[in-house]
């Protein structure tokens, strides 16, 4: 199975012009906690979680309206192709300890994004089935990994 067979295809984006505020109304509006940040060129340069949106809030004190999304965007993209095996996107997962990764054609164009959720809603749905395209085994490892704390002991709150 390749990823374009699972790959979400109608994306929400929001622009590397876009403040905070914007960003996150339209992740309230859609249901998603994840925005891939396109430039003029419709090229993704960079991802926006929920959580980027409270933590730049909390750290510069100033309200989400003010903040530009350049300025809390992760701009380190990994990203997968649409003729990529649904295993080497869950390895890259699991390798970047990140839930999604937007799909980006040869020209560099957004054209999809692709989900830890769709890989196990997807195992989910092959249970009993052969032969399996997603192992679920493989599925939760890198649940496993995604959840793993980055830093070698996460501070107690």
């Amino acid at each position: 199975m390749n990823v374009h067979e699972l790959m979400k295809k109608n994306v929400e984006t929001c622009s590397v012009m876009d403040n905070l505020e914007v960003a996150a109304a339209k992740m309230w509006e859609c249901d998603i906690g994840i925005l891939p940040v396109l430039n003029s060129d419709g090229h993704v340069i960079g991802m926006l979680t929920d959580r980027d949106i409270c933590m730049a809030a909390y750290t510069q004190h100033k309200s989400p309206a003010e903040i530009p999304v350049i300025t809390a965007m992760a701009k380190e993209v990994f990203f997968t192709e649409p003729g990529a095996t649904i295993q080497e996107a869950e390895l890259t997962m699991r390798d970047h300890q990140i839930r999604r990764l937007p799909v980006i054609d040869a020209e560099g164009r957004l054209v999809g994004i692709i989900s830890l959720n769709d890989l196990a809603r997807e195992a989910e749905r092959e249970v009993g089935h052969m032969p399996k395209q997603i192992d679920a085994q493989e599925v939760m490892t890198t649940l496993a990994a995604v959840c793993t704390p980055r830093l070698a002991e996460a501070p107690v709150l």
